[in-house]
């Protein structure tokens, strides 16, 4: 069975957040919609970076994602898969409230991307840093703010689903 294990690291704490396909199915089953990890930088300047691939810019939001849902059924990341070994990394430009209110609803379809202000990377590790600590979101939560590492234990979890 594929498992994963991420680690959300900042300056005061380390969170760690174990996914796998059965948990999400039966999460989805139950209601909940969550899958990714959300570092709001709403029109900030910001540098990610995965693997090798640093961008550096003004951003509205990060989003770290090993499931393809966020908060209340968006399908924010639509092939991000649990058992792959690694995030999708959704960065989201400068965006105009007008642009973001027109794209909506294609996020809750999953067709939304490409998208001339959003470019989707890849990778097992994910840095995030800004000029002032931003917050990191996780289901609702707050578990730290920015500078954070974001890194994948690949089938670092056994779980037995009935």
């Amino acid at each position: 069975m594929a498992a994963t294990e991420f680690q959300v690291r900042t300056k005061k704490k380390i969170a760690r957040i174990d996914v796998t396909k059965q948990v999400e199915k039966a999460a989805r089953e139950l209601g909940a919609k969550s899958g990714a990890l959300l570092v709001s930088v709403p029109h900030t300047t910001a540098a990610v970076t995965v693997g090798e691939t640093t961008r550096r810019g003004r951003m509205y939001d990060v989003i770290v994602a090993n499931g393809a849902f966020l908060g209340g059924g968006m399908k924010i990341c639509p092939d991000a898969d649990p058992g792959d070994g690694t995030f999708d990394v959704l960065l989201i430009g400068d965006l105009a409230k007008r642009d973001l209110v027109l794209t909506l609803p294609k996020i809750f379809r999953g067709t939304h991307l490409p998208h001339p202000k959003a470019e989707l990377l890849h990778g097992a590790a994910v840095d995030v840093e800004a000029p002032e600590p931003l917050p990191i979101q996780l289901d609702g939560e707050q578990p730290g703010t920015t500078p954070a590492r974001f890194e994948l234990v690949p089938q670092a979890l056994r779980v037995r689903v009935p």
